[in-house]
């Protein structure tokens, strides 16, 4: 949908007005299933850095330069996606003492990397949350829309898994942090896979080779580890070749009723043969869809190749997560395995109508690359996003209501493909301006957590907190101390990490 492209700080600003009340769990933090509910902290939502009444230079409410969904259009329609990859990565960044390059802020994978609050099905499929709050900026709120997946199950009920790890050995992944954490990551998973899992090994470089063909792991873990453990860096980075071979491994070893997947490790900085994403989609189409092979990008490195990366999991029906660490490594292939490997639905859409009688504009934050046209909401032959079990998927909007109206605001509805019989389905949930809450401070602790991350993304994206495009946004410091508030109140470490994160950032702006 070109009519969402940002055009200025005015779009932006309208824009990411929905971003208060935040989405998606993602991979990053949508393990949690406890469906945890806090009060929000007495001391509420930091101020904002400057007064609501202030306007930008050039800025008026007539600006014809914002790029809001025009009257009569108030449909708004994307693939899910549940990447966090530009967080983990900026949060890298900033440990180094750097400012993440503004193109590489995806704020939905920001908020996509907390875990939220929603209600979660019994089986497979969504539960739809649409909840939102006013904020101090007269008829604009903030609109939560959350899907959640069922949680993750223990790992004896799920489906086998065929998994085909595509593994950058280039003289890039000698830097420590690279290759060594790679290995280590796969070791350890190989420690968690079972018995009647199995597994494939393609290393590339300037060529790409297959190391180890599928292999199941009952009676060969050892075999597996000595294959992992003999990766050396060499060379330059064949990622197309790397990719092309992968996918040929894993037609050969593909196993029916078993989840088949590619697992992408690289920093993704391809220097020789095919370095545009959509050459390398190309010439393994046929693979990914007639065998219904499934992506999973996992980037490393200080240096890391964020839009290939990025472009190749959502055009590959997957998700990319970032590993900058131990930590992290073990957190993506141990705890949150089975939604990393595991598919509860396939070319999965949403679709948010809102009301024109109650809303006078409105737009999505983020997903600039996941827009759908809203006529194909329904026609399944349509690209969606492919999602896990323990996965949450959030969507901001900034919605401005028309004055003093009341009543219906929108309806939220996700429709999915079961991935098994690939039979439809879809679930609608409904939001009225009377449940909107009167202000961030009324909100879940999680909702709170959700507004945050939006607002340091944006921050990041603007590289200057006191005129955040966000509207009410609070200084970076304000917004550090409610981080580590939340902190406390959700005893969740990373939230603890958010506000280390935010620390950082605002030392680097001063």
């Amino acid at each position: 949908m070109d009519r969402y492209r940002t055009r200025g700080l005015r779009t932006a600003l309208l824009a990411l007005t929905a971003a208060g009340g935040l989405l998606l769990t993602g991979c990053g933090g949508s393990d949690d299933s406890s469906g945890r509910t806090a009060d929000s902290k007495e001391g509420g939502f930091p101020a904002p850095a400057y007064s609501q009444g202030d306007r930008r230079e050039g800025e008026n409410d007539t600006d014809e330069s914002r790029d809001f969904a025009p009257e009569p259009d108030y449909l708004s329609t994307f693939a899910l996606d549940v990447d966090t990859a530009s967080y983990g990565y900026a949060r890298r960044t900033l440990a180094e003492g750097r400012l993440p390059d503004p193109s590489t802020v995806r704020p939905e994978e920001f908020v996509n990397s907390f875990r939220q609050d929603y209600d979660r099905p019994d089986g497979n499929g969504f539960t739809v949350t649409v909840d939102g709050a006013r904020t101090e900026r007269e008829d604009w709120s903030l609109v939560r829309v959350g899907l959640a997946t069922r949680p993750a199950s223990d790992p004896g009920e799920r489906p086998p898994a065929a998994l085909t790890f595509v593994i950058d050995i280039s003289g890039s992944m000698a830097e420590p942090g690279r290759l060594d954490l790679a290995q280590d990551s796969l070791g350890h998973m190989t420690d968690q896979l079972r018995d009647d899992d199995s597994v494939a090994l393609v290393t590339f470089s300037d060529e790409a080779e297959t190391v180890l063909p599928m292999t199941r792991l009952d009676g060969n873990r050892d075999e597996i580890h000595d294959a992992i453990d003999s990766l050396e860096p060499t060379n330059s980075t064949n990622l197309g070749a790397g990719m092309e071979t992968g996918y040929e491994t894993a037609v050969e070893g593909l196993r029916k009723g078993a989840t088949n997947r590619v697992v992408l490790i690289s920093d993704a900085l391809a220097n020789t043969g095919d370095t545009d994403a959509d050459a390398i989609l190309e010439r393994i189409a046929s693979e990914r869809r007639e065998h219904g092979i499934t992506l999973f990008g996992v980037g490393v490195g200080s240096d890391y190749g964020d839009a290939l990366m990025e472009r190749l999991a959502d055009k590959g029906d997957g998700h990319t997560v970032y590993v900058s660490d131990e930590d992290d490594a073990r957190k993506v292939f141990s705890r949150q395995l089975p939604q990393n490997i595991d598919l509860t639905a396939r070319d999965a859409k949403a679709q948010v109508a809102f009301d024109p009688e109650t809303v006078k504009e409105f737009r999505l934050v983020g997903y600039d690359n996941r827009q759908v046209a809203d006529e194909d909401f329904r026609d399944d032959s349509v690209d969606g996003g492919e999602i896990g079990p323990g996965h949450t998927v959030t969507a901001l909007y900034a919605v401005r209501t028309r004055p003093g109206t009341e009543g219906h605001l929108a309806t939220a509805s996700v429709r999915w493909l079961d991935p098994k019989t690939r039979a439809p389905h879809e679930k609608s949930g409904q939001l009225e301006t009377g449940s909107l809450h009167d202000s961030l401070d009324d909100t879940s602790a999680r909702f709170q957590v959700t507004a945050t991350a939006a607002y340091f993304a944006d921050a990041l994206r603007d590289g200057d907190s006191r005129w955040s495009s966000l509207p009410a946004a609070p200084s970076l410091s304000g917004l550090a101390d409610h981080a580590e508030d939340l902190a406390k109140e959700t005893e969740d470490e990373d939230v603890r990490q958010l506000a280390e994160a935010i620390g950082r950032a605002e030392r680097l702006m001063d």
